[in-house]
C-alpha cells in the first residue's frame, strides 16, 4: 500500500489561506470549494489546520467543521484552538475522523492521553512545529510558530507518543510553502526516535519530493502550496496527483 498523501490545508476565520513560514498568509478561496475538488481527485485524507483560532484563543470553528464534513467524501483531520476535552468530542460528533494538538500541548499535554480514551490513539495527532536555530539547533514552537519552548522535537515526539499520540505531524518552518523540499534530516531524526507513523510537512514542491520523505522514515506525507498553486507565479488552483502517477512513484 503507497504512502498517505495528504492536503494540509490552513483556515483563517471562514476562508482557505496558504503562508510561507507561517507568515504572510495569502487567502486562496472557500474551502469547501476545495473540499469538493479534492473528492473528484479521491484523495486519501486531508487536515484542517485553523491558524486563527490558536492566535485568537477562539476555539473551534464548529459551524465551519459540520460544512466540511456534510461535504468530504475522504477522512479528515482538524487542529485549532483545541483546549478541553467537550470540544474535542464535539467535533468527533461532527464528523471530523482525527484531532490535530498543537499549542494546548506546551500547558496542558494531558489531553492527548484525554483524546486516546475518548477515541483511541489513531485518532490523536501531535503537530510538532519545528525551527534550526544556528546555536541551539532544532527547537519545536507553538502558537502558529510564534514562540519557541526550548524543547528539541525528538523530546516533544517521545513524550507524545507515550502520551497516547497515535501519530506525528512534524512540520519544518524554515521549509514550509517554499517548495523546494522537506527537511529530510528533521523526518529521519524525529522518524528513527518513535515507533508512531511520523508525517512529514513543510516544503513539497513537487512529486518526488514525497519520496525522498518516505525514504528517510515518514509513512505519510503532507503538503500545501503544492496542491493549492500552479507555475512559478503561483496562481491559484486546487490541485492533487493522479493515482497512477502516485502508484508510480512509490513503486
Amino acid at each position: 500500500m503507497k504512502p498517505r498523501v495528504i492536503p494540509s490545508l490552513l483556515l483563517r476565520n471562514d476562508g482557505l489561506v496558504k503562508t510561507v513560514r507561517y507568515e504572510d498568509a495569502r487567502y486562496i478561496g472557500d474551502p469547501i470549494n476545495a473540499v469538493r475538488i479534492f473528492n473528484e481527485k479521491e484523495v486519501d485524507e486531508m487536515t484542517f489546520l485553523d491558524i486563527s483560532a490558536t492566535t485568537k484563543s477562539s476555539g473551534p470553528n464548529f459551524e465551519l467543521m459540520e460544512r466540511i464534513a456534510s461535504e468530504a467524501f475522504m477522512p479528515f483531520a482538524y487542529g485549532g484552538g483545541i483546549t478541553e476535552i467537550e470540544q474535542v468530542r464535539k467535533l468527533f460528533t461532527l464528523g471530523v475522523e482525527k484531532i490535530v494538538m498543537n499549542t494546548v500541548l506546551s500547558h496542558n499535554p494531558e489531553l492527548v492521553t484525554q483524546v486516546a480514551e475518548v477515541a483511541g490513539s489513531s485518532s490523536v495527532v501531535v503537530s510538532i512545529d519545528v525551527r534550526k536555530k544556528l546555536l541551539s539547533g532544532y527547537r519545536t514552537f507553538v502558537r502558529s510558530g510564534q514562540v519557541n519552548t526550548g524543547r528539541h522535537p525528538v523530546e516533544v515526539a517521545q513524550e507524545m507518543q507515550e502520551r497516547g499520540a497515535g501519530e506525528i505531524l512534524l512540520n519544518s518552518i524554515d521549509n514550509e510553502g517554499a517548495m523546494e523540499g522537506y527537511d529530510l534530516d528533521l523526518v529521519e531524526l524525529v522518524s528513527q526516535a518513535v515507533d508512531i507513523p511520523v508525517i512529514a510537512s513543510g516544503g513539497a514542491g513537487r512529486n518526488e519530493h514525497f519520496r525522498q520523505a518516505v525514504d528517510r522514515g515518514a509513512s505519510a506525507v503532507a503538503a500545501g502550496s503544492m496542491f493549492v498553486y500552479h507555475g512559478k507565479l503561483r496562481a491559484v488552483l486546487i490541485t492533487y496527483p493522479d493515482y497512477d502517477d502516485l502508484e508510480d512513484l512509490f513503486g
